[in-house]
């Protein structure tokens, strides 16, 4: 199985949910996503069938007091935690997800989060873990101010340890171009540069030169981003 799991490929343009929702059979299942952010896609998930049972974990304390102040998503339970201790029960969830969240986990704990994910999963249960692909016009500004590549080779290699030590078998791998967009810079600076989860300190050099690659994006529409992603999906032996 190992062997099939790639670093990159090119791949469709289409919304990540479009491509988890026909991958997943979700309705009436126990779900764990790490890493929430803003709640964008647990939002979407939580709405998109029934009896879909959500827990969804954030370590940037002032994101998750943010989701804690939602109140019409009552199928969702948020909680303070990372995925290297994971407040679940053994074999308690059905699909856990990772959006681009696995290179945010220390790289001292990855092995250790995977091994939490094990634990909490049922027999055959799915792990879906997404990761931006170091490439591309979206990357390239990026990496002005927050280079990931290493982080993110880190993630990648991580994943195919799991596999290789049959703690997970590899159902599938796909590759996308996820759509991003921005109105305006200022969007940009409030989205990304002034994301809670990171304090970036950008120099004015630095600042300068982010907004002038930006620039070369930018329209009377906005600026448009096509963000390579891989997905591997995986699957606790039963």
């Amino acid at each position: 199985m190992s062997m099939l799991i790639r670093a990159r490929d090119d791949g469709p343009l289409q919304p990540e949910p479009a491509l988890f929702e026909r991958l997943l059979e979700l309705d009436h299942k126990d779900i764990l996503e790490l890493g929430c952010g803003s709640a964008r896609l647990t939002r979407l998930i939580a709405e998109a069938g029934p009896g879909r049972r959500i827990t969804a974990l954030e370590v940037d304390r002032i994101q998750h007091d943010l989701n804690l102040a939602i109140d019409d998503l009552p199928n969702v339970h948020f909680d303070l935690a990372g995925a290297e201790a994971i407040p679940h029960a053994d074999a308690s969830i059905d699909v856990v997800f990772m959006f681009k969240s696995l290179h945010h986990v220390p790289m001292e704990l990855m092995d250790q989060a995977m091994t939490e994910i094990v634990r909490v999963l049922r027999p055959g249960g799915l792990l879906y873990v997404s990761e931006p692909v170091y490439a591309g016009a979206f990357n390239e500004i990026l990496k002005l101010f927050n280079d990931e590549q290493r982080v993110r080779e880190a993630a990648f290699a991580v994943v195919q340890k799991a596999v290789e030590q049959g703690l997970f078998d590899l159902k599938q791998q796909v590759f996308f171009r996820s759509p991003v967009g921005f109105a305006d810079f200022a969007e940009f600076e409030q989205r990304i540069i002034g994301a809670t989860h990171s304090e970036f300190k950008l120099s004015p050099e630095t600042y300068a030169a982010v907004r002038a690659r930006f620039a070369v994006h930018q329209t009377a529409e906005g600026a448009s981003f096509e963000q390579p992603i891989r997905v591997d999906l995986l699957q606790k032996p039963v």
